[in-house]
């Protein structure tokens, strides 16, 4: 019969169809391994109602965590996610081999390695509606450009040749129709470019109905109102780094969410000269990639729109003459701390800081107060100053 009250920390290493759990008491010795199936739901909900309440369960954050930390949660246990990176270079470190059971018994050790070096943000379910919302509208997004892709490799084939800037514009959209209706491309070429444009324009809508809803939920949020009054940032980029974000108290400083949008290029210039040129510096890949798109995307806007990081790029790429890439990722960086501070303080973007207040000079703060000192010696410590100063 499996100890369940000694039971003082668990590792759950999830699969698509199970899962495999290792329990430990204080002292770190296995009580008890369990396998979970997860198809049927009722049955895989008894299970963890059957462990002890507040106990801390540590999975990787692989494919499908989310709903089964939030079964956790509901279950009065409390989940805690881990770096799958990380996770897999200790147990390299410690040469060990990889399989379920080793996973458990790893994850299941990590809730006393002291500092918390694996584990990451468990985001609330809200925060991952809002990236299933924006991972749909952006593979909406990449089936539009298959279909426009296709459109123009059909027509390559059959020699059509237009001058058209945009083929799906309005006029582009009425010579495509206009092609299909006349007798230049074959009855097969006339199908396969109808069934295209049927399916552009179904999957057109569904990006627009998708963007509408993105610009709704960034109204409704204060912290979107304020991203969105960064140049360069629209509505869909700032719904991108609401949802990839969060909330941005979770970060200590401006410096650790940029290291998080890897828009922080890091050094790799081992072996070279100490006043030699370094090389080999890139941004990281430890990070939200999603976020850097969105970026560096509103850092090329905000060139064109604000004088302020106009200025940032033209310093960085010598007036637009070298390194235009990386004055996009500087003028990034710079986004992201300007809305770092924003959305922390709860402001909107101004081209024009704010004022500061004049600070008296030491020597006029000593002036005053040997000034105060001296009248409070005359008038005695009874009277107030107020009223001999009146």
């Amino acid at each position: 019969m499996r100890t369940v009250a000694k039971v003082t920390q668990m590792g759950m290493d999830c699969h698509k169809n199970f899962s495999r759990v290792t329990a430990r008491d204080a002292s770190g010795k296995v009580l008890w391994r369990q396998r979970l199936e997860h198809g049927d739901r009722q049955q895989f909900r008894e299970q963890l109602r059957s462990w002890p309440a507040g106990t801390p369960v540590v999975l990787e954050g692989t494919f499908g965590w989310g709903w089964i930390s939030d079964e956790l949660g509901a279950a009065g246990v409390e989940p805690h996610l881990a770096s799958s990176r990380k996770t897999a270079a200790w147990r390299d470190a410690r040469g060990l081999a990889k399989s379920n059971k080793i996973d458990a018994d790893l994850l299941s050790e990590l809730w006393t390695q002291q500092p918390r070096w694996w584990e990451v943000w468990l985001a609330p379910q809200a925060v991952r509606d809002q990236r299933e919302q924006l991972r749909y509208r952006m593979t909406l997004v990449r089936m539009q450009t298959g279909i426009k892709n296709r459109i123009h490799a059909t027509l390559h084939r059959h020699g059509i040749v237009h001058d058209y800037s945009d083929a799906f514009g309005t006029a582009g959209l009425k010579f495509l129709q206009n092609l299909i209706e006349s007798d230049t491309l074959r009855p097969s070429t006339r199908t396969t470019l109808s069934g295209y444009l049927q399916l552009l324009r179904q999957v057109r809508q569904q990006i627009a109905q998708a963007t509408r809803e993105l610009s709704v939920e960034v109204r409704a949020s204060v912290a979107g109102e304020l991203w969105r009054s960064l140049p360069g940032v629209s509505w869909v980029l700032a719904y991108t780094i609401l949802a990839e974000v969060g909330d941005v108290r979770r970060f200590r400083d401006a410096g650790h969410l940029c290291s998080y949008s890897l828009v922080v290029p890091v050094a790799d210039d081992s072996g070279d000269e100490e006043d030699a040129t370094p090389i080999g510096r890139h941004v990281g890949h430890l990070g939200r990639r999603t976020l850097k798109w969105a970026l560096i995307d509103a850092a090329r806007g905000a060139v064109r729109k604000s004088a302020y990081f106009r200025a940032i790029f033209n310093r960085r790429t010598d007036n637009a003459k070298r390194d235009k890439c990386r004055g996009y990722i500087a003028v990034a960086r710079e986004l992201c701390r300007v809305g770092y501070s924003c959305v922390s303080k709860g402001h909107r973007f101004s081209e024009a800081p704010p004022p500061r207040q004049q600070r008296r000079q030491p020597e006029q703060d000593r002036r005053q107060q040997d000034e105060d000192l001296l009248v409070r010696e005359c008038v005695g410590p009874d009277r107030p100053l107020a009223a001999v100063l009146a």
